[in-house]
């Protein structure tokens, strides 16, 4: 059970971070859990960090 736990946060870090490296907005985040918002929140920052220091040639 726990590991399923963790793939579903880990899943929604890594949904969160494709999504800052496509320009979305945080408000999109679709999770109303609050542990699953944090981790989405959470990867939609490294994105957003990712894609200002490096831009799209380290994404594709």
């Amino acid at each position: 059970m726990k590991r399923q736990k963790r793939d579903k946060l880990e899943r929604a870090h890594a949904k969160g971070f494709h999504a800052a490296m496509q320009g979305q907005s945080k408000e999109v985040c679709p999770h109303e859990d609050i542990n699953a918002k944090e981790e989405w929140l959470g990867g939609w920052r490294e994105g957003r960090e990712a894609f200002s220091q490096n831009g799209m040639k380290n994404y594709l």
